[in-house]
Order: structure tokens, then sequence, then C-alpha cells
């Protein structure tokens, strides 16, 4: 299931206005030029932000999203011909020989099902080439920042943004569940020129650091660090791993 915020197209169209700041972006594109990459491979590319910015440096880019509506709202963007853009996960990808696989922000806990997880995992290790590294982010669950979400109310997360093209727009957060490891989220969106009400339902999959680097090793990954987060110091991990020489655990056997 792909959350309304990134498949339905009116909402896609806000992503990007109503999260300006992607500083966040800053460590992955410092991680690129650290390990060499001249081939990148994106999941979870969203509207494209991350691509278009390797593209900029003269990456080759290949951006993949399940969310259609977000990855037309890359296509649409300046400079989006630079890079190769692939609606769907990465169980259906074609054959590649990738130097890095990202999964920028939330992507990696947006994949909540198990079987789509190891899915991923799966495709990111094909599509590398011998020695090449995946990188992603997760936050740490000893954190519990759901405890922090609990403050989650249409008045405190109340905003409202004046959208050029759109008009004003208001939005709001609100946690609805606690089932461990999954934390749901609900968003909401009114759209003050037509009345227009859409909701975004959201659940990402807290995983600690034993279970993530448990679950690369089977697929075939060598953990080379953990780092933290620049943008989120002692709350998230940030996993760099290089695909190892040994096969990964047929899928059958997961």
């Amino acid at each position: 299931m792909v959350d309304a915020c990134f498949g339905h197209p009116r909402l896609a169209a806000l992503y990007d206005p109503l999260d300006p700041d992607r500083s966040d972006l800053d460590a992955y594109l410092a991680m690129a030029e650290e390990f060499g990459a001249r081939s990148v491979l994106d999941i979870g590319c969203g509207t494209g932000v991350f691509a278009l910015l390797l593209a900029e440096r003269g990456i080759t880019v290949t951006g993949i999203d399940p969310a259609r509506a977000s990855v037309d709202v890359a296509r649409g963007k300046p400079g989006a011909e630079r890079v190769r853009w692939l609606d769907g996960d990465a169980g259906g990808l074609p054959p590649m020989q990738i130097d890095l696989v990202t999964m920028t922000g939330n992507v990696a806990q947006a994949i909540a099902d198990p079987q789509a997880w190891r899915t991923t995992l799966r495709g990111a290790y094909e599509a590398l080439r011998p020695g090449g590294r995946l990188v992603f982010e997760t936050r740490d669950p000893a954190q519990r920042v759901w405890e922090e979400w609990a403050e989650w109310t249409r008045e405190t997360t109340y905003r409202m943004t004046d959208i050029p093209g759109v008009g004003h727009v208001e939005t709001w957060a609100e946690l609805t569940d606690v089932s461990l490891p999954l934390v749901s989220f609900r968003g909401t969106h009114v759209f003050s020129a037509d009345g227009d009400v859409l909701i975004s339902e959201s659940t990402l999959r807290f995983r600690d650091r034993t279970e993530i680097e448990r679950d690369l090793h089977e697929h075939g990954f060598v953990v080379e660090d953990v780092r933290d987060a620049p943008d989120r110091p002692g709350r998230e991990f940030v996993f760099v791993a290089r695909r190892g020489t040994a096969e990964p655990v047929p899928p059958g056997m997961l």
C-alpha cells in the first residue's frame, strides 16, 4: 500500500512545498562522494529531490518508487531527463551494476511489511556491483520517539501554508496507534480553494540495530559502519553495508 501523501496526485504535488528543507540529504551526498560512486540507485526516490541533486554532480542515477504520482512530480522537474525514473519497487528492477544504493529519509521504515523489506534488500543486493554499497537510515527504537509524537494533535501540529498555484492548504498530523514495532499516524490536508479534504494514513516499522544487521547479513551484505545521523544526532542509525562475496540466503529459507 502506498501512502496517499505520496500516491495521490494532489498530495504528491504538495510534498516539496510543505517540506522544503532537505538538508538531511547533505550526508548522503557526502557519502556518494566519499565512496566515489559514479552510479546510484535511489530506492523510494519520491519526488526526486535527491536523485536530481546527484545528477547535477554528473552521477548516473536511477530513481524508483511505487508511488507513481510522486515519480510523475519528479519527471516534471528541471533536469529530470538526466535521471532514469522507474515506477515500482526493488523487486522488479532491470539488470544493473550500481556503485551505491540509497534509501533516504523514512524510506526504510516505511517498508513496514516484512516480505516487502526482504524483497527490497534482495533487490538492492542484485542491483549492486560486487563491493558496491547500500546506505540508509532508520530511527533508533530505544529513543521511543513515538512518545513525543503522542503530543501530535490538530492543535499542536496545525499549519496554514500558502502554496503558489494551489492556494491556502491547512495541514495537521495525529498519532493513531502504537503497536510496536509498528507506529501509525494520520495526516490531514484541507484545500481552502474548494474545501477538499484528503487524508493520508502512514505506518512506520521500528527495527532495532541487531535485527537490521541480521537482515543485512542474511541478504549477502557486510555491515561496514553504523553512523550517527548529522541532522538527528543520537536518534538514528545510518547503515553502510557492502555487497559481500557470500551468497545471500535463498528466499524460501528466510
